[in-house]
Protein backbone atom coordinates (compact mmCIF):
# COMPACT_ATOMS: atom_id res chain seq x y z
CA UNK A 1 0.00 0.00 0.00
CA UNK A 2 1.54 3.58 -0.86
CA UNK A 3 0.48 6.91 -0.40
CA UNK A 4 -0.08 8.94 -3.87
CA UNK A 5 0.63 12.36 -2.96
CA UNK A 6 4.28 13.19 -4.29
CA UNK A 7 5.12 15.99 -6.31
CA UNK A 8 5.42 13.21 -9.29
CA UNK A 9 2.39 12.18 -8.98
CA UNK A 10 0.39 15.48 -8.90
CA UNK A 11 2.83 16.75 -12.37
CA UNK A 12 1.15 13.14 -13.46
CA UNK A 13 -2.46 14.07 -12.66
CA UNK A 14 -2.30 17.51 -14.25
CA UNK A 15 -0.31 16.05 -17.27
CA UNK A 16 -2.84 13.40 -17.74
CA UNK A 17 -5.94 16.37 -17.23
CA UNK A 18 -4.41 18.74 -19.92
CA UNK A 19 -3.67 15.94 -22.12
CA UNK A 20 -7.07 14.45 -22.23
CA UNK A 21 -8.79 17.89 -22.64
CA UNK A 22 -6.85 18.75 -25.35
CA UNK A 23 -7.60 15.41 -27.34
CA UNK A 24 -11.38 15.82 -26.69
CA UNK A 25 -11.54 19.16 -27.90
CA UNK A 26 -9.30 18.46 -31.17
CA UNK A 27 -12.17 15.80 -31.84
CA UNK A 28 -14.59 19.23 -31.61
CA UNK A 29 -16.30 18.43 -28.02
CA UNK A 30 -18.46 21.18 -27.59
CA UNK A 31 -16.93 20.97 -23.56
CA UNK A 32 -15.85 18.83 -20.88
CA UNK A 33 -16.30 17.75 -17.24
CA UNK A 34 -14.10 15.84 -15.73
CA UNK A 35 -14.73 14.84 -12.24
CA UNK A 36 -12.83 12.36 -9.97
CA UNK A 37 -14.87 8.78 -9.51
CA UNK A 38 -14.54 8.94 -6.07
CA UNK A 39 -16.13 12.39 -5.62
CA UNK A 40 -18.94 11.11 -8.12
CA UNK A 41 -19.78 7.81 -5.75
CA UNK A 42 -20.32 10.64 -2.58
CA UNK A 43 -22.21 12.66 -4.25
CA UNK A 44 -24.27 10.00 -5.13
CA UNK A 45 -24.07 9.27 -1.50
CA UNK A 46 -25.71 13.02 -1.33
CA UNK A 47 -22.85 13.95 0.69
CA UNK A 48 -20.04 16.52 0.09
CA UNK A 49 -17.14 15.50 2.65
CA UNK A 50 -16.21 11.63 3.69
CA UNK A 51 -13.81 9.05 2.65
CA UNK A 52 -14.55 7.04 -0.28
CA UNK A 53 -13.30 3.13 -0.63
CA UNK A 54 -13.28 2.25 -4.10
CA UNK A 55 -12.52 -1.23 -4.91
CA UNK A 56 -11.59 -1.03 -8.50
CA UNK A 57 -10.43 -3.77 -11.20
CA UNK A 58 -6.88 -3.96 -9.77
CA UNK A 59 -6.76 -2.26 -6.77
CA UNK A 60 -8.63 -0.46 -4.49
CA UNK A 61 -8.29 3.35 -3.09
CA UNK A 62 -9.02 5.31 -0.47
CA UNK A 63 -10.16 8.89 -1.06
CA UNK A 64 -10.25 11.42 1.40
CA UNK A 65 -12.89 14.36 0.42
CA UNK A 66 -13.71 17.61 1.96
CA UNK A 67 -16.78 19.73 1.12
CA UNK A 68 -16.19 18.28 -2.52
CA UNK A 69 -12.31 18.32 -2.92
CA UNK A 70 -10.11 15.73 -2.75
CA UNK A 71 -7.28 16.46 -0.38
CA UNK A 72 -4.27 15.16 -2.21
CA UNK A 73 -2.58 16.67 0.69
CA UNK A 74 -3.38 14.61 3.40
CA UNK A 75 -2.91 11.19 0.91
CA UNK A 76 -4.69 9.07 -1.25
CA UNK A 77 -4.25 5.09 0.04
CA UNK A 78 -4.18 2.54 -2.24
CA UNK A 79 -4.15 -1.08 -1.75
CA UNK A 80 -2.84 -3.62 -4.40
CA UNK A 81 -5.92 -5.83 -5.05
CA UNK A 82 -9.28 -5.40 -6.37
CA UNK A 83 -12.10 -7.20 -8.03
CA UNK A 84 -9.51 -9.23 -9.99
CA UNK A 85 -7.82 -10.38 -7.17
CA UNK A 86 -11.17 -11.53 -5.69
CA UNK A 87 -11.89 -13.14 -8.91
CA UNK A 88 -9.04 -14.95 -8.82
CA UNK A 89 -8.55 -16.06 -5.72
CA UNK A 90 -11.97 -17.43 -5.35
CA UNK A 91 -11.24 -19.32 -8.71
CA UNK A 92 -8.36 -20.62 -6.85
CA UNK A 93 -10.30 -22.01 -3.96
CA UNK A 94 -12.77 -23.77 -6.43
CA UNK A 95 -10.03 -25.34 -7.89
CA UNK A 96 -8.90 -26.61 -5.22
CA UNK A 97 -12.36 -28.59 -4.41
CA UNK A 98 -11.88 -29.91 -8.13
CA UNK A 99 -15.09 -27.40 -9.16
CA UNK A 100 -15.21 -27.15 -12.84
CA UNK A 101 -16.20 -24.49 -15.18
CA UNK A 102 -15.78 -22.78 -17.96
CA UNK A 103 -14.34 -19.57 -18.04
CA UNK A 104 -13.81 -16.29 -15.49
CA UNK A 105 -17.16 -14.95 -16.19
CA UNK A 106 -18.32 -18.36 -14.66
CA UNK A 107 -16.76 -17.80 -11.60
CA UNK A 108 -17.42 -13.50 -11.87
CA UNK A 109 -21.00 -14.95 -11.36
CA UNK A 110 -21.11 -16.78 -8.50
CA UNK A 111 -18.68 -14.27 -6.85
CA UNK A 112 -21.28 -11.60 -7.33
CA UNK A 113 -24.81 -14.29 -7.05
CA UNK A 114 -23.56 -15.60 -3.46
CA UNK A 115 -20.48 -14.91 -1.87
CA UNK A 116 -20.44 -12.59 1.27
CA UNK A 117 -17.88 -10.82 3.41
CA UNK A 118 -18.13 -12.59 7.26
CA UNK A 119 -19.03 -10.48 10.26
CA UNK A 120 -16.46 -12.98 12.39
CA UNK A 121 -14.21 -14.84 9.85
CA UNK A 122 -12.82 -17.74 12.62
CA UNK A 123 -16.94 -18.17 13.66
CA UNK A 124 -18.12 -18.24 9.97
CA UNK A 125 -16.16 -21.21 9.50
CA UNK A 126 -17.56 -23.06 12.39
CA UNK A 127 -21.09 -22.88 9.99
CA UNK A 128 -22.56 -24.41 7.64
CA UNK A 129 -22.36 -21.93 4.67
CA UNK A 130 -23.34 -24.03 1.76
CA UNK A 131 -25.24 -22.59 -0.85
CA UNK A 132 -26.08 -22.86 -4.54
CA UNK A 133 -26.74 -20.78 -7.24
CA UNK A 134 -27.01 -21.40 -11.20
CA UNK A 135 -24.70 -19.63 -13.85
CA UNK A 136 -26.77 -19.38 -17.20
CA UNK A 137 -25.40 -22.27 -19.80
CA UNK A 138 -23.30 -24.27 -16.90
CA UNK A 139 -25.88 -24.71 -14.43
CA UNK A 140 -25.61 -25.22 -10.39
CA UNK A 141 -22.48 -24.63 -8.83
CA UNK A 142 -22.60 -25.44 -4.66
CA UNK A 143 -19.89 -23.62 -2.24
CA UNK A 144 -19.20 -23.70 1.17
CA UNK A 145 -16.69 -21.66 2.98
CA UNK A 146 -15.53 -20.13 -0.53
CA UNK A 147 -18.68 -17.88 -0.61
CA UNK A 148 -16.83 -16.04 2.50
CA UNK A 149 -12.90 -17.33 2.34
CA UNK A 150 -12.77 -15.22 -1.14
CA UNK A 151 -13.69 -11.79 0.13
CA UNK A 152 -11.35 -12.69 3.35
CA UNK A 153 -8.46 -11.42 1.85
CA UNK A 154 -9.62 -7.81 1.97
CA UNK A 155 -8.59 -8.24 5.61
CA UNK A 156 -6.25 -10.68 5.78
CA UNK A 157 -4.69 -10.44 2.05
CA UNK A 158 -1.82 -13.24 2.72
CA UNK A 159 -4.55 -15.48 2.62
CA UNK A 160 -4.60 -14.68 -1.03
CA UNK A 161 -0.83 -14.74 -1.02
CA UNK A 162 -0.76 -10.45 -1.74
CA UNK A 163 1.87 -8.39 0.31
CA UNK A 164 -0.34 -5.52 0.87
CA UNK A 165 -1.86 -3.77 4.11
CA UNK A 166 -5.57 -4.97 5.13
CA UNK A 167 -8.54 -2.94 3.66
CA UNK A 168 -9.32 -1.70 7.10
CA UNK A 169 -6.01 -0.45 8.06
CA UNK A 170 -5.65 1.03 5.51
CA UNK A 171 -9.24 3.07 5.67
CA UNK A 172 -8.11 3.43 9.86
CA UNK A 173 -4.50 5.12 8.43
CA UNK A 174 -6.19 7.59 6.00
CA UNK A 175 -8.56 8.45 9.18
CA UNK A 176 -5.73 8.91 11.51
CA UNK A 177 -4.08 11.41 8.85
CA UNK A 178 -7.86 12.95 8.52
CA UNK A 179 -7.93 13.43 12.10
CA UNK A 180 -4.34 14.90 12.35
CA UNK A 181 -4.84 17.08 9.21
CA UNK A 182 -7.18 19.30 11.63
CA UNK A 183 -9.24 20.60 8.48
CA UNK A 184 -10.89 23.74 9.87
CA UNK A 185 -10.97 22.07 13.49
CA UNK A 186 -13.75 19.51 12.42
CA UNK A 187 -12.67 16.02 13.67
CA UNK A 188 -16.50 14.70 11.84
CA UNK A 189 -16.01 15.44 8.84
CA UNK A 190 -14.04 11.99 7.58
CA UNK A 191 -16.28 9.62 9.49
CA UNK A 192 -18.72 8.79 7.05
CA UNK A 193 -16.69 6.34 4.93
CA UNK A 194 -19.02 5.20 1.79
CA UNK A 195 -18.30 2.15 -0.35
CA UNK A 196 -18.14 2.51 -4.15
CA UNK A 197 -17.27 -0.31 -7.30
CA UNK A 198 -18.79 -3.58 -8.37
CA UNK A 199 -17.20 -5.66 -5.35
CA UNK A 200 -17.84 -3.43 -2.50
CA UNK A 201 -21.13 -4.43 -3.10
CA UNK A 202 -20.89 -7.67 -1.47
CA UNK A 203 -22.69 -8.58 1.54
CA UNK A 204 -21.64 -7.80 4.66
CA UNK A 205 -18.58 -5.58 3.56
CA UNK A 206 -20.30 -2.35 5.26
CA UNK A 207 -20.58 -3.99 8.66
CA UNK A 208 -17.67 -5.33 8.93
CA UNK A 209 -15.54 -2.66 7.97
CA UNK A 210 -17.27 -0.24 10.06
CA UNK A 211 -16.60 -3.25 12.76
CA UNK A 212 -12.51 -3.35 12.04
CA UNK A 213 -12.24 0.55 11.99
CA UNK A 214 -14.06 0.50 15.60
CA UNK A 215 -11.55 -2.02 17.22
CA UNK A 216 -8.31 -0.38 15.42
CA UNK A 217 -9.00 3.12 15.98
CA UNK A 218 -8.99 4.68 19.42
CA UNK A 219 -12.58 6.25 20.46
CA UNK A 220 -11.64 10.02 20.17
CA UNK A 221 -11.57 9.11 16.27
CA UNK A 222 -13.78 6.12 15.78
CA UNK A 223 -16.68 7.28 17.38
CA UNK A 224 -19.35 8.50 14.82
CA UNK A 225 -18.02 6.21 11.76
CA UNK A 226 -20.30 4.85 9.54
CA UNK A 227 -19.88 2.58 6.51
CA UNK A 228 -22.43 3.26 3.88
CA UNK A 229 -22.77 0.57 1.05
CA UNK A 230 -22.91 2.10 -2.34
CA UNK A 231 -26.00 3.78 -2.98
CA UNK A 232 -26.84 2.81 -6.64
CA UNK A 233 -24.88 -0.38 -6.47
CA UNK A 234 -22.17 -1.09 -9.60
CA UNK A 235 -23.45 2.41 -10.75
CA UNK A 236 -22.92 4.62 -8.28
CA UNK A 237 -20.63 6.78 -9.84
CA UNK A 238 -22.77 6.92 -12.85
CA UNK A 239 -25.70 8.16 -10.78
CA UNK A 240 -23.10 11.05 -8.89
CA UNK A 241 -22.54 11.91 -12.60
CA UNK A 242 -26.11 11.97 -13.45
CA UNK A 243 -26.61 14.02 -10.18
CA UNK A 244 -24.37 17.11 -10.91
CA UNK A 245 -25.47 16.63 -14.79
CA UNK A 246 -29.12 18.17 -13.82
CA UNK A 247 -28.09 21.08 -11.78
CA UNK A 248 -29.03 24.35 -13.49
CA UNK A 249 -25.23 25.68 -13.01
CA UNK A 250 -23.69 22.48 -14.53
CA UNK A 251 -22.82 24.27 -17.86
CA UNK A 252 -20.85 27.51 -16.10
CA UNK A 253 -19.77 25.65 -12.89
CA UNK A 254 -18.80 22.07 -13.97
CA UNK A 255 -17.79 22.34 -17.54
CA UNK A 256 -14.35 24.11 -19.88
CA UNK A 257 -15.16 24.86 -23.12
CA UNK A 258 -12.35 25.07 -26.00
CA UNK A 259 -11.79 28.78 -25.88
CA UNK A 260 -11.32 28.66 -22.11
CA UNK A 261 -8.80 25.81 -22.28
CA UNK A 262 -7.19 26.84 -24.90
CA UNK A 263 -6.75 30.51 -23.29
CA UNK A 264 -5.78 29.02 -20.14
CA UNK A 265 -3.07 26.98 -21.40
CA UNK A 266 -1.47 30.57 -23.43
CA UNK A 267 -1.56 32.07 -20.07
CA UNK A 268 -0.37 29.07 -17.78
CA UNK A 269 1.80 27.02 -20.08
CA UNK A 270 2.50 23.25 -20.19
CA UNK A 271 1.43 22.97 -16.84
CA UNK A 272 -2.18 24.38 -16.73
CA UNK A 273 -3.94 24.05 -13.71
CA UNK A 274 -7.88 23.43 -14.12
CA UNK A 275 -9.96 23.62 -11.76
CA UNK A 276 -11.52 19.86 -12.22
CA UNK A 277 -10.92 17.39 -10.05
Amino acid sequence: MVSIYTESARASRKQYKETLYSVLFDMNVPAVCAVDQALLALYAARRTSGIVVNIGFNATSVVPIFQGRVMHEIGIETVGQGALKLTGFLKELMQRRNISFESQYTVRTIKEKICYVAADYEAELCKDTQASCEVDGEGWFTLAEERFKMAEILFQPHMGGVLAMGLHKAVSLCMDHCYNAEVLGDHSWFKTVVLAGGSSCLPGLPERLEKELHNLLPTYISEGIRVLPPPFGRDTAWFGAKMIGTVSTFPDAWCVNKKQFRQKSRRSGPSLVNAWQ
